[in-house]
């Protein structure tokens, strides 16, 4: 398809973006769906009928807007119902994470024929939660500042964990550089949460932020670390988000802001970028494949999952219905494996296709079905589990 937007105009290029995320946000209000799930539809739907492509600067701004929704899902988290809640996120997490991956695995390998590493990319892309996506959904829904909604981050969190260490253990790449990115990791994670106090208190009277700036940096220097690394800028991310969770509670303005610049300008660029890798011909030709993986995924996380929350920990229903799929999501992990399965030719183009698009899938319809049909509305005391 010929490509309408004359790519060469970099304002241009800018100005159609802003505009579908504009047309987003304005249909996400009118059908009370997260913002983050139509612009997922809507860069879908341009990168198809109008051949919406990106361009190195998009590719920056939208992998920012991943970072920063990285560490702020990870801030959002309060270390006081982390350690509270620590064995359900962990065990919910685990269990997110290791059924879908042997579920996926187990298909591509004896039923899809798939080679034994090909198999193993499926398994991971295919364990994912979505943080970016689920953290989006929780701030829109006003369950970010909820217990329930921080555990289901700290779920994710558990469940992204298994995908990086699986991926990390089935295609070690041990050198020097993942030595320095874990030393890295944790040094920031010591260091960042008590200099970052120290710099807002004493600049945060002028508006060029130089905290944040400087916070920036080092978000920036860990994710070129993680590049080096062959990791990924959201990792480091998340854990120093999580770090820094105490700061951002002591300081809500500041993160106000961190909140609005990332999901006013930063996070849209990411999440219809996400939607542009969904190809209409690949997908109808590999249609039947994505069927079965998508409903190998969801229905692998559905029961690993809602049993636990419903039975072992006593959540209600409707809350352990929501809390299963909002696990059931996927989509930075999942692209990211697929994508590095691809470019080490551990899988190849239509596997990819259909890993992508059953990634992308996730993100969208487990989603719009926890928010259509399960969304707790009870009070934050009443949306815990009935026993400890």
């Amino acid at each position: 398809m010929h490509q309408i937007i004359d790519s060469g105009n970099m304002w241009l290029v800018a100005g159609a973006w802003m505009l579908l995320a504009a047309i987003s946000a304005f249909v996400a209000i009118r059908v009370k769906m997260p913002a983050a799930l139509v612009e997922i539809v809507v860069g879908m739907l341009a990168g198809n009928l109008i051949a919406l492509r990106t361009n190195a600067w998009i590719d920056f701004i939208a992998g920012f807007g991943s970072i920063l929704l990285t560490f702020l899902a990870g801030a959002e988290i309060d270390p006081a119902v982390l350690r509270k809640q620590w064995l359900p996120s962990t065990v919910l997490g685990a269990a997110s994470f290791g059924a879908p991956f042997l579920a996926a695995m187990v298909f591509a390998y004896v039923f899809g024929h798939w080679t034994v590493d090909a198999s193993k990319i499926a398994g991971i892309a295919m364990s994912t939660t979505s943080v970016a996506v689920v953290y989006a959904v929780m701030v829109e829904s006003g369950l970010a500042s909820k217990e329930f909604g921080q555990l289901i981050l700290a779920a994710c969190f558990f469940t992204d964990l298994g995908t990086v260490v699986a991926l990390g253990l089935l295609f070690a790449n041990y050198n020097l550089w993942l030595v320095a990115l874990i030393a890295a990791i944790v040094g920031s994670m010591v260091l960042v949460p008590k200099m970052l106090p120290v710099l807002i208190d004493r600049a945060r009277r002028y508006v060029s932020e130089p905290a944040l700036r400087i916070l920036f940096a080092i978000i920036f220097l860990l994710a070129a670390l993680a590049t080096y690394a062959k990791s990924e800028g959201v990792l480091p991310a998340y854990f120093l988000g999580l770090a820094c969770a105490g700061v951002m509670i002591t300081y809500p303005d500041v993160k106000r802001r961190l909140q609005t610049m990332t999901m006013t300008l930063l996070a849209p660029f990411y999440f219809i970028k996400a939607g542009t890798y969904i190809e209409f011909g690949a997908a109808v030709s590999g249609a039947g494949l994505i069927a079965i993986l998508f409903f190998v995924k969801v229905i692998a996380k559905i029961v690993a999952v809602f049993p636990l929350a419903r039975y072992a920990f006593k959540y209600p229903q409707s809350n352990a219905n929501y809390l299963t799929l909002m696990m059931a999501t996927g989509l930075t992990f999942g692209t990211i494996s697929s994508l590095y399965g691809l470019t080490h030719h551990y899988i190849n183009q239509a596997q990819y296709s259909a890993l992508v698009t059953v990634v992308i899938l996730t993100a969208v319809v487990p989603t719009a079905i926890a928010q259509a049909l399960f969304r707790p509305h009870e009070e934050p005391e009443e949306m815990e589990a009935e026993v400890p």
